[in-house]
């Protein structure tokens, strides 16, 4: 990725304020967010029956296309490790457990989707991945230097969350949430950052 076009305005108290509030009128997003949080903390909020997980796996899966073509297996993996008492320990090893599925005899890798699972049970506690945040994240190490960190580590869930406090302390965005952060890292990196098709 070539930054040195891409002029993306610092962080800040006023730009965090401009992107959430440009979030909220944001209809789709917010009534889906509106929707899983429902779903999650509401109707389904606990991760024993079948049913349950089904029902947020594939709903999750569709809202954010995660990409997952085989929900059962993902759903029954959930089931079998046993996660409410974690999600409220607050357990980030949770996320690396969550991520690994065995799909037809091979490994998968969902970690994006791993990440909002847990975030949509525990939003402020469980910040979400995504290759937009990832990537404002690493736009921002190159110019400021708000961090140190390699690239690899935005893939270890602990690390990741530490990475997020260390820009949340460096910007002076404390009064924010990661939830909040989140919302607007994501938003920045659709902007700045747009995937091409």
């Amino acid at each position: 990725m070539h930054y040195e076009t891409i002029n993306v305005p610092n962080p800040s108290l006023e730009q965090v304020e401009f992107f959430l509030l440009r979030w909220n009128e944001l209809e789709n997003y917010n009534l889906q967010e509106n929707a899983l949080n429902k779903l999650f903390r509401q109707l389904c909020p606990n991760n024993k029956d079948m049913s349950d997980i089904l029902l947020k796996v594939s709903v999750l899966n569709d809202f954010y296309s995660t990409n997952i073509f085989s929900v059962f297996p993902v759903a029954k993996h959930i089931q079998q490790l046993n996660i409410d008492c974690r999600l409220e320990k607050k357990d980030m090893s949770l996320v690396d457990d969550i991520k690994k599925v065995e799909i037809s005899g091979k490994i998968k890798n969902f970690y994006s989707f791993a990440t909002k699972y847990c975030s949509h049970h525990k939003p402020v506690d469980f910040p979400i991945y995504d290759s937009y945040v990832e990537i404002v994240l690493r736009y921002f190490k190159k110019k400021d230097k708000f961090s140190d960190f390699e690239n690899i580590d935005l893939k270890n869930y602990p690390k990741f969350k530490k990475i997020l406090l260390d820009f949340q302390s460096f910007y002076h965005l404390d009064k924010f949430n990661l939830k909040q952060i989140d919302q607007y890292l994501w938003q920045v990196g659709k902007e700045y950052f747009p995937k091409k098709y």
